[in-house]
This record gives structure tokens, C-alpha cells and sequence, in this order.
């Protein structure tokens, strides 16, 4: 591949995490102004504590604008983990918490007056927003930061006391407010994360099985582009009758649409079969986040 090319995949793909940060921080502050807030709910996460923070501050008599905290909450962790986690993946993530304070002081039209109905249409979108960042190969920073920078240090995961986080904002949100609309946070808050899990592929594994007449061109550009290993079978066409080979890898979703269009540029007439792997044992290479 030459220089240029390889400059223009870089190119492309720092358009697409823009583009997907920036559609993030719009939706996420559109179900903030027009489905939380309204219906006195409570998000997950940093966000979450923002909005928290903002309603115990109104009980004193001043309010400190939600807008204002994600950025306080936020950007002095996204410079502490800066050099942990990837810095092209922070530096995204506090784009998108930054564009997110300025779209809170937008206007929106309200679309609901029932409660039940704003729980579940925005607990969907509010999926869908972090969804996109998170496809963008950026988050919506906070405990996602903590979680990463955590995991990356001690070598194993830290969402369950994420979980426990947002439970004790949970508490302290229903003892303070209503265990009324604590039970429909959780409700929003598990359809949101539902609706993540249903869209966000980047930890699911998918086999591939590839046949073509070209293996070692196929092979070479595999194991250049990618550090995963695959095997190879020889076999014999059953219609034409030609020797032909069987390419057996692993490969996660989130690189699967890429991995195609590689294999069918080298070999337009190459077969791929894509099986999802429900269990995998051994090493298995997961790309950096940066």
C-alpha cells in the first residue's frame, strides 16, 4: 500500500469518528433536554453525577448548569488518562463531552407529556448516542475513562463497580427525589445499555472462511493488516474441479465489514462465509483503541 493511500484510510477514518462524536454529543443532549430532564430521570455515568449535582445545587437556592459539570467532571480526568488509554480515543471523547455542553443550551420541542414514554424512547436513543461514539472508536468519557484506565493498569475489568457507581447515584437520587422516578431511571438506564449491547459489536467474534484461488496474496495481506492467525486448507473445487484453498480465521465484528473489502479487492470471486463464534479459546489480538 503506498504512503498516500495509507493517508487517505487515516484521513477517512478520523472523519468518521468526528462525524460520529459530533452526531453523539447532539443526540445524547436532545434525550437530556427533551426525555430526562423533563421527566425528572436520571442517566448513568458522569453524566449521571452532572445531573445529580445540578438538582441538589437547586435545593440551595443556585443551580449549576449540567452543561458547566460534564466539563468540570470530565475534561481533568481525560488529561490524567491521556497517556494511558489512547490519546486519539481521549482526545475524541472530550470532543464529544465538550460539543455536548454546548449542545445542552439548545432548544428542543418536547415530544411526550407520558412518562413511560419518554423512559423508553429515550432510553433507546440515549443507547443509540453513546452507541455512536463508542462505533467511532470514542465514549462519552467519565467511568468509561475510569473503567479503561483501571483495566489497563491492574489487567482485568472494572464495569462491575461502574455498576456499583451508578447504583449509589441511584440511592442517593431516589432517597432525595422520589423512588418513583429512581425506578424508572433504572428502567431508562436498562434500555439504554440494552441498546447498546444490540449495537455496539466491537467485543463479539465472528469465523471466517474464505475460499479462493489465490491464498498466498490473500494471506499476505491478512497478516499485514491484521494480528490474528489463520490457517490454511487445500481442497478441490467440487463444480470446476480446480485446486482451490480454505483461509480459516477469527476475526472480531468490528473489523469484519474491513477484512472483506480487503479478501474481495485481492480476489473479487473469493467466497466468504461469516459464522459467529460464541466461544473462543486461546490468544486472541484486540486492536488498540488509539
Amino acid at each position: 500500500m503506498t504512503k498516500s493511500a495509507s493517508l487517505s484510510i487515516i484521513h477517512n477514518k478520523y472523519l468518521k469518528t468526528l462525524f460520529c462524536v459530533f452526531l453523539s454529543a447532539l443526540l445524547q443532549s436532545f434525550c437530556i433536554n427533551v426525555f430526562i430532564t423533563p421527566s425528572k430521570l436520571l442517566s448513568s455515568g458522569f453524566t449521571g453525577l452532572a445531573i445529580l449535582i445540578n438538582k441538589i445545587s437547586s435545593l440551595f437556592g443556585f443551580t449549576i448548569p449540567v452543561s458547566l459539570l460534564v466539563l468540570i467532571l470530565n475534561i481533568p480526568l481525560g488529561v490524567l488518562c491521556f497517556r494511558s488509554i489512547g490519546k486519539k480515543f481521549v482526545f475524541f471523547s472530550i470532543l464529544q463531552v465538550i460539543l455536548l455542553s454546548i449542545f445542552l443550551n439548545f432548544h428542543y420541542t418536547l415530544l411526550f407529556d407520558d412518562l413511560l414514554l419518554n423512559v423508553c424512547f429515550g432510553g433507546f436513543l440515549y443507547g443509540i448516542a453513546i452507541s455512536l461514539a463508542l462505533r467511532g472508536n470514542a465514549s462519552t468519557a467519565g467511568t468509561d475513562f475510569i473503567a479503561l484506565w483501571v483495566s489497563n493498569k491492574i489487567g482485568k475489568s472494572i464495569f462491575e463497580y461502574v455498576f456499583v457507581f451508578n447504583s449509589v447515584l441511584l440511592l442517593i437520587f431516589g432517597y432525595m427525589f422520589g423512588w418513583k422516578y429512581a425506578g424508572y431511571s433504572i428502567l431508562f438506564q436498562f434500555i439504554s445499555t440494552k441498546t447498546i449491547d444490540s449495537f455496539y459489536k466491537r467485543y463479539k467474534l465472528v469465523t471466517l472462511e474464505i475460499t479462493t484461488y489465490h491464498p498466498k496474496e490473500i494471506c499476505k495481506a491478512y497478516i499485514k493488516h491484521y494480528r490474528h492467525g489463520l490457517s490454511e486448507v487445500a481442497g478441490i473445487g467440487g463444480y470446476e474441479h480446480k485446486e482451490l484453498s480454505l483461509i480459516h480465521t477469527v476475526i472480531s465484528f468490528y473489523e469484519l465489514h474491513d477484512a472483506i473489502h480487503l479478501i474481495k479487492k485481492i480476489d473479487p470471486k473469493a467466497i466468504i462465509n461469516v459464522i459467529s463464534t460464541e466461544r473462543f479459546v486461546g490468544h486472541f489480538y484486540r486492536q488498540p483503541l488509539d
